[in-house]
């Protein structure tokens, strides 16, 4: 009899759950806006409301508006609401979270806190350090580094995990900072994981964790929001990481790229899926493109949170943010998704489809059922149960018993020749709870090597990286080329059983525990909710909704053929909701459009690499290489004052924050694109660059003024010192053509945004056509930033102020 990994299991009552010893004792730019529409239809673009303020009213106050689970938590973290408005997806919100953890960066982040002139944390309750990312590295400079973020944290009073303790995700979920229905960020883009237990976590580069140390506080604007329903419960044999791999891959064309996920589904799917199996989906949804990854607080997340509870009742004493009058509170208060919520997307996948999944080589976006990969005979020569993702005790028990039932005359089963196997737990409680239960020696009589508990090979540090021309197989969250060693090996992702049963054989294998359903001829997934009549209403609403948009712009385009103009929307003539202009902020701005007719444009492209690590680049020179690995004429083409426009994703990439500052160096205002890379959107407001999403000028340009060449794809490499800023995905594959075209094009085109009323105007030359729409409103909080010339001079502001 198989024993299948769902239900209850994740509800044992450790004693070395706690290790007290080892612990603390304490207790866009998207207007940088998005163009208005009904139903998202451009994946990179973030919804948006015109009428919308990042003001917005009170937790007490009752909502009106229906509203996601994502933005009932952003609601009660956000400052400065005003009354009678509720928060939705495109507002601009200031945001102060629960909690904020840094890592190995702390001390990077320490160096900018202070240069903004901060010398004290604003709430030492709300920040946590820990150590995890480099733990194998002995040398003096990092143990130097590893004792100034100590002696930091010490002195601000903060607490303090040190290296070796458990990687920072595992211990903010089970020391209770990552609490159900509250807001936790970090500066790693594996903070989805805390989406897992009902709590709202998502990424924040370097700057901003030093404006919430010295302040308290950050901006924020919301994502569009999908909504990812579940159906069916899990096979035998399939697991968590199964689900997410296969969401990954077959839902591969960034449908949720740079979205809020919304996990969601009957009572009886949610109870085969185990607080573990969702903390995996949750940490895995970053390389599905997303920014968070939230499940619901649910009567399985209950009885895992009634476990920790009485198991820290009986070892902890008064010591633990585990209490069951905190449940009762989260129970009496629990927040859920209204009814009539509005998404951007709804996509559905029914589990009792579902086999086992591998993904790569090298990439996340292709997944493979396992038994295809069989039949391949992939050999291997390394094997790694690490991470955050997947080395919890419920994950190396799995491994471990892939081990034990292949053992046979009394004699354990040990890993094939040739192959290398490497075990870390996600932390030392969890490392105990897996040496209670002989796990652990399990792994280690096989043959397993085990490591810290730490990042290590997962992110490429320390011992058993792949070499060139090997291939491994792990259980952690990425596998993009070189990530974990050699650009030159192969790496897959699967499940801690398939990692196991791989090592045992030699080739990427399971262990034999999968049962397909009568019936199960495919995998069950698509757009909608997955369940038929539901799915039905929402399609006759959009074809309704298509006919409407079509019928209005026949007579729009009628009336403009007859009249020489267009009608004026609703939303146009609509002057009531006037966005507030701080004294000195250009209620107006405006210039001529520049044209890069490019998707994808990186941020090596904006700025190169080999000037990212160079102190005291000036100012000149940052304008002069502006743009130069995209185009290296750009700089003769722009001017001062012009408006860049360019295609979808500008600034994929890496989290330099040059980027946007080099822009600003070739007195360039204001970029406009179809979308933006995340991190560039965040970055770009952080330095005071302008930006707004217009994507139909992006076509307009094209249709104008493009030729239909063929793209060709040329993959784009990070300079290795990259690994030092926010740990984010690789970036995007850089568009380019086949037959020569200008890169970089004066248009003649003028471009006006007006703030006041969110609304672009672009007249397409001389004597040409003028045409306007609604774009997402810059609320006066982000002005704040803007006119202070970003936010760290923000926040110097508020210390001054303060003082």
């Amino acid at each position: 009899m198989i024993t299948q990994r769902l239900g209850l299991q994740g509800l044992r009552a450790r004693t070395s759950r706690n290790l007290l010893p080892l612990r603390n004792p304490r207790l866009n730019f998207r207007a940088l806006t998005s163009t208005a529409q009904r139903f998202q239809d451009v994946f990179h673009a973030q919804t948006e409301d015109p009428n919308a303020s990042a003001i917005l009213s009170s937790l007490k106050t009752p909502s009106k508006t229906p509203q996601t689970l994502t933005e009932k938590i952003v609601q009660r973290y956000s400052l400065g609401l005003t009354e009678g408005k509720v928060v939705k997806s495109g507002d601009y919100v200031t945001l102060s979270p629960f909690h904020c953890m840094t890592h190995d960066n702390s001390w990077p982040v320490a160096l900018k806190f202070m240069s903004i002139g901060a010398s004290k944390i604003h709430d030492p309750r709300q920040i946590v350090m820990t150590l995890d990312h480099d733990v194998q590295n002995k040398s003096e400079t990092n143990l130097k580094k590893y004792r100034q973020i100590e002696e930091f944290a010490k002195k601000q009073g903060v607490d303090f995990y040190p290296a070796g303790r458990g990687i920072g995700h595992q211990i903010m979920v089970e020391e209770g900072y990552a609490w159900p229905g509250t807001m936790t960020v970090a500066s790693d883009s594996h903070s989805n994981m805390y989406g897992g237990v009902g709590c709202l976590g998502t990424a924040m580069v370097r700057t901003d964790a030093a404006s919430i140390w010295a302040t308290g506080k950050t901006w924020w604007q919301i994502p569009p929001i999908a909504k990812v329903t579940l159906t069916g419960v899990l096979p035998k044999g399939v697991t968590g990481k199964d689900v997410i791999v296969a969401l990954c891959g077959l839902f591969n064309d960034d449908e949720v790229l740079n979205h809020a996920i919304e996990f969601t589904g009957s009572e009886q799917t949610m109870r085969t899926l185990p607080v573990d199996d969702r903390l995996a989906i949750a940490n895995m949804t970053t390389e599905w493109g997303a920014l968070t990854g939230l499940f619901p607080i649910d009567g399985m997340l209950q009885a895992w949170l009634r476990a920790k509870a009485t198991t820290s009742a009986l070892f902890d004493g008064k010591d633990t943010r585990f209490t069951h009058a905190r449940i009762d509170d989260l129970i009496q208060n629990q927040l859920v998704a209204d009814k009539g919520a509005t998404y951007a997307k709804s996509l559905y996948l029914n589990l009792s489809t579902l086999s086992p999944y591998v993904s790569g080589p090298n990439s996340v976006k292709i997944a493979t059922p396992l038994q295809d990969l069989e039949a391949k005979d992939i050999k291997l020569n390394k094997a790694y149960l690490v991470s955050c993702t997947n080395s919890r005790a419920s994950d190396l028990a799995a491994a471990a018993k892939v081990f034990k039932e292949a053992s046979g005359s009394g004699k354990p089963a040990t890993i094939a020749p040739g192959v290398e196997f490497y075990i870390a737990a996600a932390s030392i409680p969890e490392q105990e709870a897996a040496e209670e239960a002989g796990d652990w020696q399990a792994l280690l009589d096989a043959g397993a090597k085990p490591l810290p508990a730490g990042c290590g090979p997962c992110i490429g540090l320390g011992t058993g990286l792949l070499e060139p021309g090997e291939v491994g197989v792990s259980a952690s969250n990425r596998n993009f080329k070189g990530r974990m060693g050699s650009p030159d090996a192969k790496a897959y992702l699967a499940s801690p059983e398939v990692v196991a049963a791989s090592a045992l054989s030699g080739k990427i294998s399971g262990p034999g525990w999968y049962e397909r359903p009568v019936g199960v001829e495919k995998v069950v997934l698509g757009e909608g909710n997955g369940i038929a009549d539901e799915d039905r209403a929402i399609s006759i609403e959009e074809a309704l909704d298509k006919l409407i948009a079509q019928a209005d712009s026949i007579i729009d385009s009628a009336e403009q053929n007859i009249l020489g103009t267009s009608t004026a929307t609703k939303e146009e003539v609509d002057d009531e909701a006037l966005t507030a202009i701080l004294p000195g902020f250009p209620e107006k701005v405006e210039g001529e459009i520049v044209f890069c007719d490019a998707d994808n444009i990186n941020t090596d492209g904006i700025y190169p690499g080999k000037y990212t690590y160079q102190d005291n680049v000036s100012v000149e020179k940052m304008a002069e290489v502006c743009m130069e690995n995209y185009d290296p004429s750009f700089g003769s083409i722009a001017r001062e004052g012009d408006i860049l426009v360019s295609g979808f994703n500008f600034g994929c990439g890496s989290s330099r924050e040059q980027a946007a500052t080099a822009i600003l160096a070739k007195k360039i205002p204001m970029v406009v694109s179809g979308s933006f890379g995340n991190i560039f959107a965040r970055n770009s407001i952080n330095n005071a660059l302008m930006g707004v999403e217009v994507p139909r000028l992006v076509q307009r340009l094209r249709e104008h003024f493009s030729s239909n060449n063929i793209k060709e794809w040329t993959d784009v490499k990070e300079p290795a010192e990259n690994k030092e800023s926010l740990d984010s995905p690789p970036p995007a594959q850089q568009a380019s053509q086949v037959e020569e075209k200008v890169l970089t094009r004066r248009t003649g085109w003028k471009f006006v945004w007006d703030v006041r009323r969110s609304k672009v105007s672009v007249t397409e030359g001389e004597g040409g056509n003028t045409w306007s729409q609604k774009v997402g409103e810059l609320p006066p909080n982000v002005q704040e930033i803007i006119a202070r010339g970003g936010l760290e001079k923000w926040v110097k502001a508020e210390i001054a102020n303060s003082s």
